[in-house]
This record gives structure tokens, C-alpha cells and sequence, in this order.
């Protein structure tokens, strides 16, 4: 790894230090994002739900919330569609928890990913219309460019309300539409852009709520908002949205109540992914143990199982529930490895010099091929495509580096892909299967160009330099406020200089180890290397650590925890 560190100016470190009354390492780190102000220090430091915008300020938000309203007041069916990520189930959850509470009984289905496909697809329209043509259809997560499908809808008398984030193309869904990516050049809508769906729906929420106590809606005033950020902070960390602004005031108080009083079903999630209620409950907890099993049974089975999870009330429904979901997230696991392996594989074999990597396998459950494109993409550190079989088509996921937008990269090669679509870190692909060499040489072709020629080796950018006597559990309770870590608002790494191990480090589990060293006033500091055993660092010689400072929860006490991310030999000033 290439170590990088752009110190901030000095004079402006001190400056926000002082009048902030924060330490200058804290100063630091939130010039790092953006923070250079005193006042916005604090309202970063603090983030407060009175600071959430208004819901109308969004386009289409207003006409939205009139057509839910009129919904309600004319007691009309409705039918909601999510997609089935987690962004798009705590979507449905969310959407049909608040219609149910005002008194309508929403009908909600999501698309299954082998009959269906993804999105806003006609056999999914059409499953959700078996029992009956509603007033009313509400697509969340998707249907931003599916006109076709909504005109279908329209054209047999059904209302539609599309809420999605995705990024517009050119066939714009022909029905009412919440996505603030549509109003490119509206200034009015640019502080929504960040939010996925779920937050959107929270606005939806927000502005249907405002209109009825308006009105004087008797359940209306009842409602708390802050009652559901649960499960927008779910959706929002899973979906990999930037955590700044209103994202990161959505989901630090979203995560406080699923640490203090989280819903039956995430608690019995909880249970079996061991996370445990009461302590700190962490982005990381979502992205690793949550979200993958909300996730396993939209790509293995039906994702309709994981919004009645979180819909219940009923303990034993929700254990039972999410006995099934660890149980298909341990097949997905098992699937995700064997296709891991070979695609490893096929890169080292064929790809190796590809600054841009696509990859098919005939035998690939397209469910688990966007986690496998990940792993491939971090691996290598360069954009990959991974796609399975479907029919006459390659289907798949595609993931990204930093400084590659996947999005601007796809839009060079979309004349040999039958869709497309996401963001620029993550998309959804599908490819002609006589287009898949064609495929493949443009997306590395465009790669090369978007990345100015070749690949570098993979940048770990230093957040600030310590010594090992600044690492202290009062620096860590002072970095706690910067939380929640994600996108857009990276979790520090520190570069600590000057370590000296005087014990070889010990392993554990065959891939992992554990070290410690003492600092010069006389304390020992612990750390953790995750699949690291095959570079353990030497004994009795200076070192630079690359780390990240995080509390591990052990028998009841709560311990400061170093977690090595990489290592060197000390640098000679």
C-alpha cells in the first residue's frame, strides 16, 4: 500500500481547536470532511432531528404526499413494490408500518430475483396484481426509468407513485416521481441527493404526516417520526449512501434506537448475527451481520419474508423468522466462497493486466455475484463486473474503486448492455451473452481512460500522524462523536510511529494475530490483525502502524482495541 497523509494547515487546526474546544487531533479530523467552522463543528458533533429540511422542499414530494392523502381519505386499496435489498425492505416497512397505523391495509409485494428479475419488472406487476387491480401503486427503490411498466399500470386505471434514488436515463417512468437525481440542475431538491430510498420514504412520511395534522387527522398527531429511524438508518448504512448531512442525522439517532429499544424482528436478528442489544451498535454491525442476512433472503428465496420479519410483533414468528434468514445467509456464504475461488481464479489466469475486470460464469447464482464482485474489486483494487447466467442474458453486479465512477464508465458501453443502472460505487448490469467479449474489452478500455492509464498500487490515506503516548481512551471517546462512520465520512486511520514489539505477535486461528507494545509512559496498548498472519511484523525494531482506534466489548468491560491495517519500517526522518 501506498501511505498517504495530506496534513491540514496548521494555523487552521489550532484556530477550530481553540474556538470549538475541541483537541487539535479532533480539529484535524473534521477538517478532513469539511468541518472548519466552530458552529459547524458543533451541529456535526451533535446532529439534532430539528435540523432535518423540510419534506417539501424535494420535487414531487407535494404531489406525493396529496396522492396518499387522497388514498387514505377515499379508503383506497394500495399495493407497495420494494425492491429487495435492504434498502428496499425497510422501505416497504417503513411505507406500510405508517399507512397501516393511519388506517389503510397496503397490500406490499417484492420482486423475486430468479421469476422476476430486478426492479419494477411486468411478471413482478403483474404477481401483485393477482388479487385485484388497486387505486393506487407505490414503487420504492425502483421504477425511476421504467416507463414501459408504469404505463402498463396506468393504462388498465392504476395510479403510480414511483420513490427511488437511482440515477435517471431517458425512459422516465410515466407516473408520479419522487427522485431528486431527475432534477438534475433544481437547486431545491441537491440537499436530497444523498438519501436512498428509505430516506426518502421517511420525507414521504414526514410530508403525509404534515398534511393530515393539517387536516386534523385523529391518528396523525400520534405518530412519532423518530420511531421509525430504526429503520432508516438500516437502509441507509446498507445501502452505502454518504453519511453527511441529513444521512448522518437520520442514522446516528437511527442507531441509537436499535441499540436501545430495537423492534422485534431486528431483535431476534439480532440474536442469531450476535449483536448485542445494549451495547454500541456500529455501521459495521449492519454491513456485516444485519444487512447480509435481510439481504440472503432476497438473493436465495423471497424477500418478502425479511419485511414480515420486520413488520412483526410476534416474538416467536420473528425467531423463528430469523433462524431462516442466518440459515440462508450461511448458504449464501458457502456459495459466495466457491465462486470467490473461481473467480480469483479467472483473473489470475486471463485478467491480470485488465485495468477494468469483467467476469462470467455459466454455473454463477446471480444472488451472490455483487458480493463476489466486491471482494474481486478490493482484492485487485480495480473495477469488476461479475455476471451469472440468466437465459439469453449475463446478469450480475458490478463494484468500484474510489476515483471510478461506475456510472460514467457504463455510459461509454451501454449500447452492448440490455440494462443498467446504480450508483457509483455499485450497479446492476445485464449483458446479451453475444455481447460479453465486446463487453469486456469497452469496460477495461474505459476504465484505462477514466483512470488516466493503468493501475497504481492501492492508496491507505493517513487521517493524522500520533505517537503512541496520543493513543489514549480519551482520544477515542473523543473520536466516538464523529460516528457513524460510511461513506462520505471514511472511519480515521492514524499513522502511529515509532512502535517497538518486544513480543513476536501471537496467532490465532491460523490467519489472524494479536500484539502488543508499551508506550513511553508506561502504558501497554492491544491490538488485533485480521488475515494478517502471513506478515507478521518483526520484534525489537521501530515500526510505523497504520490503525484504526475502535472499543472492543469483552466480558462486560469495554477495552480500547488498535486495528492494524497495515505496517512498515519505521520511516527515517
Amino acid at each position: 500500500m501506498r501511505w498517504l497523509h495530506h496534513p491540514q494547515p496548521p494555523a487552521e487546526v489550532a484556530g477550530l481547536s481553540d474556538a470549538a474546544g475541541i483537541s487539535p487531533v479532533l480539529a484535524e479530523l473534521l477538517l478532513r470532511v469539511g468541518v472548519a467552522r466552530a458552529a459547524d463543528a458543533a451541529v456535526f458533533l451533535e446532529p439534532k432531528l430539528a435540523d432535518v429540511a423540510d419534506p417539501f422542499l424535494i420535487p414531487g414530494m407535494e404531489a406525493a404526499a396529496a396522492r396518499l392523502a387522497a388514498a387514505l381519505e377515499r379508503r383506497e386499496e394500495i399495493v407497495v413494490l420494494g425492491d429487495y435489498d435492504v434498502d428496499g425492505v425497510t422501505s416497504t416497512t417503513l411505507l406500510v408500518s405508517v399507512l397501516r397505523r393511519l388506517g389503510a391495509s397496503p397490500r406490499f409485494v417484492v420482486p423475486r430475483r430468479a421469476e422476476d428479475g430486478y426492479g419494477l419488472s411486468r411478471s413482478a406487476i403483474d404477481r401483485a396484481l393477482e388479487q385485484g387491480r388497486p387505486a393506487l401503486f407505490v414503487a420504492l427503490d425502483c421504477g425511476t426509468n421504467s416507463r414501459e411498466e408504469t404505463a402498463y399500470l396506468l393504462a388498465q386505471g392504476v395510479d403510480v407513485l414511483v420513490v427511488d434514488h437511482h440515477r435517471a436515463k431517458e425512459n422516465l417512468t410515466a407516473g408520479l416521481l419522487v427522485n431528486p437525481h431527475v432534477a438534475a440542475d433544481d437547486e431545491e431538491g441537491e440537499g436530497s441527493r444523498d438519501l436512498c430510498t428509505v430516506g426518502l420514504v421517511f420525507k414521504l412520511v414526514h410530508a403525509l404526516l404534515k398534511l393530515l395534522r393539517a387536516r386534523q387527522h385523529p391518528v396523525a398527531a400520534t405518530i412519532r417520526l423518530r420511531d421509525y429511524l430504526d429503520l432508516v438508518a438500516l437502509g441507509t448504512v446498507a445501502d452505502l449512501v454518504p453519511l453527511r448531512g441529513e444521512n448522518r442525522i437520520l442514522a446516528r439517532h437511527g442507531l441509537r434506537i436499535l441499540q436501545e429499544n430495537p423492534r422485534p424482528g431486528i431483535r431476534a436478528l439480532m440474536e442469531v448475527a450476535g449483536v448485542h442489544s445494549g451495547q454500541d451498535i456500529r455501521p459495521v454491525d449492519i454491513s456485516y451481520r444485519l444487512g447480509p442476512r435481510i439481504n440472503a433472503s432476497g438473493r436465495l428465496g423471497d424477500a418478502a419474508v425479511s419485511v414480515e420479519l420486520l413488520l412483526s410483533e410476534h416474538a416467536g414468528f420473528c425467531a423463528e423468522v430469523s433462524l431462516q434468514l442466518d440459515s440462508f445467509n450461511r448458504e449464501r456464504q458457502d456459495i459466495e466462497r466457491l465462486i470467490t475461488e473461481q473467480a480469483e481464479r479467472l483473473v489470475e489466469d486471463h485478467y491480470a493486466d485488465a485495468p477494468g475486470i469483467v467476469l462470467y460464469g455459466d454455473d454463477w447464482h446471480p444472488g451472490v455475484v455483487g458480493i463476489v464482485a466486491g471482494r474481486v474489486s478490493r482484492k485487485y483494487q480495480r473495477p469488476c463486473v461479475v455476471l451469472g447466467n440468466e437465459g439469453v442474458l449475463a446478469k450480475g453486479s458490478g463494484r468500484s474503486i474510489e476515483g471510478v465512477n461506475l456510472v460514467e464508465v457504463l455510459g461509454t458501453c451501454s449500447q452492448l448492455l440490455a440494462s443498467w443502472g446504480g450508483h457509483p460505487m455499485a450497479v446492476g448490469i445485464a449483458v446479451p451473452k453475444e455481447n460479453l467479449a465486446a463487453f469486456r474489452a469497452a469496460f477495461a478500455e474505459a476504465v484505462y481512460r477514466h483512470t488516466v492509464g493503468g493501475r497504481a498500487e492501492p492508496p491507505l490515506n493517513l487521517a493524522v500522524w500520533l505517537c503512541p503516548e496520543q493513543v489514549t481512551e480519551e482520544l477515542l471517546s473523543e473520536i466516538e462523536a464523529l460516528h457513524p462512520f460510511g461513506q462520505g465520512n471514511a472511519e480515521p486511520i492514524f499513522g502511529v510511529r515509532g512502535v517497538v514489539l518486544r513480543q513476536r505477535p501471537e496467532v490465532f486461528k491460523g490467519e489472524h494475530f494479536r500484539f502488543s507494545f508499551e508506550t513511553s509512559d508506561g502504558r501497554r496498548l492491544f491490538g488485533v490483525a485480521w488475515k494478517m498472519s502471513d506478515r507478521l511484523p518483526p520484534t525489537g525494531t521501530p515500526l510505523d502502524l497504520a490503525v484504526e482506534l475502535r472499543w472492543n466489548f469483552f466480558q462486560g468491560r469495554k477495552l480500547m482495541q488498535l486495528g492494524l491495517v497495515d505496517w512498515r519500517m519505521a520511516a527515517r526522518d
